[in-house]
């Protein structure tokens, strides 16, 4: 239960040289103020659970975009190079989750302006060796290189164990979860692709590749089947409309579907920036986490993202931490404080308003 949450407190918890930890108050039942940013120390509460309760970490990022003008950084400069600044932190989680709007498959440049998108096949390995270790493929770019891009992709994914889903060889393997398991503690990722953001071609079939299609009902049926075998379901949702900071109906109607069927979190992308948040029946709704590697320099929304750190007990999620980054050089994002930061979270919209948001607590 979310009023069970441990962790009461705002701010800046952590500073070191590169990095700021941001903490946001987890107790429902506070509907109102602003969020704050406090430069002090976390220590946990008195009432936080046992030290020696089993936890699982999960960091969830952005759009992970491998192409274009990021690419071609990669080739240049290593194909780790766009995690240099972020690695150590990805590492801290035992779950590394983002979205990977890229198929890895080898191919022909792709230059500048271009919108379908392919990595080399390195990219698989840099992704691992970076933190990945599971991954959403429900987008509008993993099908840009057609079945063959799609196969590969899961391919070279599988190569090196990292975890997918939402896109498969199949439409049963596309809608398949991903279960991951670490101390004890069972989780089920479920990642869907919303109808306005791709063409029809690119719904997985009973014998062609693709990806797996937002529709409420067999959404529903998949969180009720997942909740009764694990202890966490978490739904990935690829929605929204581009560049802007609010969620539209599709995407609010499909996340609370999802809570009301009993998933725990839901964690959005696609519109390439951060879009505000709701707490819904004790749930955390993350319409999108913006940009986490893209070369959309073009302005400083794109440029912005935001990363989660979310920490499980085997009964509940006991915090959560918002790590705000940007892009730089096209390619590369960092972890950023201070001003810059709180503009980031402050799309957010937490506490949220009834103006925005129909609230169930």
């Amino acid at each position: 239960m979310m009023k069970k949450l441990a962790l009461i407190l705002s701010g800046i918890t952590l500073l070191t040289s590169s990095a700021a930890i941001v903490f946001l108050n987890f107790n429902p039942l506070k509907s109102s103020g602003a969020l704050e940013i406090l430069e002090e120390k976390f220590f946990p509460q008195k009432n936080s659970l046992p030290e020696n309760m089993d936890r699982v970490s999960m960091v969830a990022v952005g759009d992970i975009m491998l192409s274009r003008n990021v690419g071609q950084k990669m080739e240049t400069k290593g194909y780790e190079y766009p995690f240099a600044e972020v690695k150590n932190y990805l590492k801290t989680g035992d779950i590394v989750f983002g979205n990977l709007e890229t198929s890895i498959t080898p191919g022909r440049i792709i230059k500048t302006g271009e919108t379908n998108f392919r990595a080399d096949i390195e990219s698989a390995e840099a992704l691992k060796n970076s933190g990945f270790n599971i991954l959403s493929l429900a987008n509008n770019h993993t099908p840009n290189f057609g079945q063959k891009g799609l196969i590969d992709t899961f391919k070279y994914l599988a190569e090196v164990e990292i975890k997918f889903m939402g896109a498969g060889k199949n439409e049963s393997e596309a809608y398949a979860p991903a279960h991951f398991k670490a101390n004890g503690i069972t989780f089920a990722f479920l990642a869907y692709n919303d109808t306005d953001v791709v063409p029809a071609s690119y719904g997985a079939g009973a014998s062609r590749a693709g990806t797996a299609i937002m529709n409420t009902e067999k959404m529903k049926a998949d969180v009720i089947k997942e909740k009764t075998n694990n202890d966490f379901v978490i739904v990935s949702m690829h929605s929204g409309t581009e560049y802007v900071a609010l969620p539209n109906k599709s995407q609010i109607d499909f996340a609370r579907a999802a809570i009301d069927a009993g998933a725990d979190l839901i964690i959005g992308h696609h519109p390439h920036v951060v879009q505000s948040a709701e707490v819904y029946k004790d749930k955390y709704i993350f319409y999108s986490l913006g940009n986490f590697i893209f070369d959309q320099m073009w302005s400083e929304e794109t440029r912005r993202g935001l990363s989660l750190k979310i920490t499980f007990t085997k009964k509940q999620i006991e915090k959560i931490e918002f790590i705000p980054i940007k892009i730089f050089d096209y390619s590369q994002p960092k972890i950023i404080s201070g001003d810059e930061a709180q503009k980031i979270l402050n799309r957010l919209k937490l506490p949220l308003t009834e103006k925005n948001y129909i609230i169930t607590n």
